[in-house]
């Protein structure tokens, strides 16, 4: 198991990318690890992988969570491995969010809907359907040309300043901005939000969700922290930053996508009153001290108590004779497997929906992906679920498997077998 070490209250030389303090303070370190969504081809087994530090760090003056150390995002979202729609969850979630903002806002054909980090067309798909114009902007050409035969008009470039200007230049102002699990990997944040602002309407909102680090805290969901994820927020953060790019948060909801996110709702200062939930959040976080550095206090050392129960679990069933496979060949897993050293010698297989990463082998440990229908006809006696944060789905997906005797082993936030 590499060591994740607890470097609490530790300084380091690296500026708050949120306000610029210098000084943040690391909370848990994994040390080097490989691209989690760095799939690997047959023909790359023989090349050596690269590995980045990675290290999450927290500023005790803007309440921002952040890695310390940045990937090039052409290097990571230019070929992209994760399609949304392969989640049934995350279609429905997507349907339920547009059609309460299309009959809420009146949506219709003279508005416009804009989703940066639009993915394949998973959310924009169900405005196409009420016949309310949309526009995706993803950089990654696999997904952006997935969503175009989705029927998702979608330009397939980074959103940044240049690109809002012509889009403002051109007409194209937004009514509403989708920014889901975007504003966690940009690491120019600020020219994020400047870029928002520009297409945003006079009396438009930005709709924003991303995980929330109380959540990761509360429920170790420490294989949410990987190099694509260079924030994790709290409303309190979020407020600080949004506010200095003429924004501000209206309104907020907890909501459990993903182990536990934050949907906010921002709109330009001035034109709309927040509602009573954004000071209550606020409140409970200032309560909790999500908004100082002692609410990491232990979190690396029940990281690692909990990776030690997963690997123990998993060497004690291993040594029974158990056949053990895992599902989900996503970032989190590729965490999960890479900080806690589980390799081939346990794990057979990972087994995985998407056609697009089927034949390939998880970063780092180098595990064979195979479809889904694999986990059925290999039938083995364990699956260790990486995809927690969609158990209800996979295990609905997956009843042939458990009828079978099959047992999915849930590792986070704490160890069952189901």
């Amino acid at each position: 198991m590499v060591p994740l070490l607890p470097r609490l209250k530790e300084r380091n030389d690296r500026p708050c990318r949120g306000c610029g303090t210098a000084g943040i303070q690391t909370v848990l370190d994994f040390g080097d690890m490989p691209l989690a969504n760095g799939l690997l081809t047959e023909a790359q087994l023989d090349e050596p992988e690269q590995r980045y530090p990675l290290a999450l760090a927290f500023c005790s003056i803007c309440y921002l969570a952040q890695i310390t150390h940045i990937v090039a995002p052409d290097q990571l979202f230019r070929d992209y491995p994760y399609f949304s729609s392969t989640s049934a969850a995350m279609v429905q979630h997507a349907g339920e969010i547009a059609s309460r903002l299309a009959d809420s806002l009146g949506l219709g054909p003279e508005n416009l809907v804009v989703e940066i980090a639009s993915n394949d067309g998973y959310l924009l798909q169900h405005y196409v359907a009420r016949r309310i114009p949309v526009l995706g902007i993803d950089p990654a050409r696999n997904i952006a040309q997935a969503a175009e035969d989705r029927g998702v008009p979608t330009v397939s470039e980074f959103f940044d300043q240049p690109l809002a200007n012509r889009l403002r230049e051109s007409g194209q102002m937004a009514d509403v901005v989708h920014a889901n699990n975007v504003l966690a990997h940009v690491p120019d944040l600020h020219g994020l939000l400047d870029a928002i602002e520009t297409i945003l309407k006079p009396r438009g909102i930005v709709v924003i969700e991303t995980p929330y680090v109380r959540d990761l805290v509360d429920r170790l969901e420490f294989d949410t922290i990987y190099h694509e994820h260079v924030f994790y927020y709290s409303l309190s953060s979020i407020e600080q930053q949004v506010g200095r790019h003429g924004l501000t948060v209206i309104d907020v909801e907890r909501i459990p996508i993903h182990g536990g996110s934050i949907r906010v709702t921002l709109s330009h200062q001035g034109s709309a009153s927040a509602s009573p939930a954004v000071e209550r959040l606020l409140g409970e976080e200032r309560a909790i001290g999500l908004t100082s550095i002692e609410f990491f206090d232990g979190f690396a050392g029940r990281v690692g108590s909990l990776g030690k129960e997963i690997v123990t679990t998993l060497a004690g069933l291993h040594d029974a004779g158990k056949s053990i496979a895992a599902y989900g060949a996503a970032a989190k897993g590729a965490v999960l497997l890479n900080a806690l050293g589980i390799g081939r010698d346990t794990i057979e297989f990972v087994a995985d929906r998407s056609p697009y990463k089927e034949g390939k082998y998880m970063p780092g440990v180098r595990i064979p992906v195979r479809s889904a229908d694999q986990l059925v006809a290999a039938q083995p006696d364990i699956c260790l679920l990486l995809a927690w944060n969609f158990a209800d789905e996979v295990f609905d997906q997956q009843a042939e498997y458990r009828r079978a005797g099959g047992r999915f082993l849930v590792p986070l936030p704490e160890v069952t077998l189901a």
